[in-house]
């Protein structure tokens, strides 16, 4: 059999598994160079608030994508459970993404708004307190640890020098955008939510006073899935 001189041939297997790898990559590859873009934009889509980004700094330093994921697949069962599935777009800001590959607990591309602020807080605080059965280690510590954000201005002129379209005045009111949108109530949010459209704003965690990790983390959980109108999305929009 021929595939015996491969197979004897320790260097003619590599040049020929190295050429099949390149093929394969060829063919993968040229053709996303013909199209003028991999993503196209939908309506909504938006840059995170700096609270929203530090909520998502303590969700990926907590492990949260470990057991929860972020990508609903277009499939009935899950479109049914969890809503729309999921659109490339909404994860174009992610730096890295958070589509996740187990879930140990539920997906949550859909959660902003499904549950209260306070249910959030009671579920950090204690998840068995309202779901018995479940696994989730508690993050108590969250409601008591205040954010430090002093470098939330750099974090945002970051992600701009790779892709995420952060303008000056986003980036040079950073620090006031923390601070409001975590106290929404003494304040004129109109200005904030110019710059971000649909941001939930409120004392998330209960505590006026301060600006604490749990302001962040349930901030960034009210706007998962919120941004996007998914009663204008067509489907062929999204495959072309």
């Amino acid at each position: 059999m021929n595939h015996r001189i491969l197979e004897r041939n320790v260097i003619l297997l590599a040049v020929a598994i190295l050429l099949t790898v390149a093929i394969g990559g060829l063919v993968q590859l040229v053709p996303l160079y013909t199209m003028e873009v991999t993503i196209e934009e939908v309506e909504g889509v938006r840059p995170y608030t700096p609270l929203e980004l530090a909520g998502r700094n303590i969700y990926v330093r907590e492990g949260c994508y470990l057991c929860h994921s972020q990508q609903i697949r277009p499939f009935r069962d899950e479109v049914e459970r969890y809503g729309h599935y999921s659109l490339a777009a909404e994860s174009m800001y992610d730096h890295p993404f958070q589509w996740g590959s187990k879930r140990t607990g539920p997906d949550l591309a859909r959660v902003g708004g499904k549950y209260s602020n306070e249910w959030h807080v009671a579920h950090l605080i204690a998840p068995r307190s309202l779901v018995p059965e479940t696994v989730m280690p508690a993050y108590p510590f969250l409601a008591e640890k205040e954010l430090k954000f002093d470098d939330a201005a750099d974090h945002l002129r970051t992600l701009r020098m790779v892709g995420v379209p952060y303008t000056d005045e986003q980036i040079e009111n950073a620090l006031d955008d923390i601070a409001n949108q975590a106290n929404g109530e003494e304040f004129d949010p109109d200005a904030l939510l110019e710059r971000y459209p649909k941001a939930v704003i409120g004392d998330f965690d209960g505590d006026p006073e301060r600006v604490t990790e749990m302001d962040a983390l349930v901030a960034y959980l009210q706007m998962l899935g919120t941004l996007v109108d998914f009663t204008a999305v067509q489907p062929e929009q999204l495959y072309r």
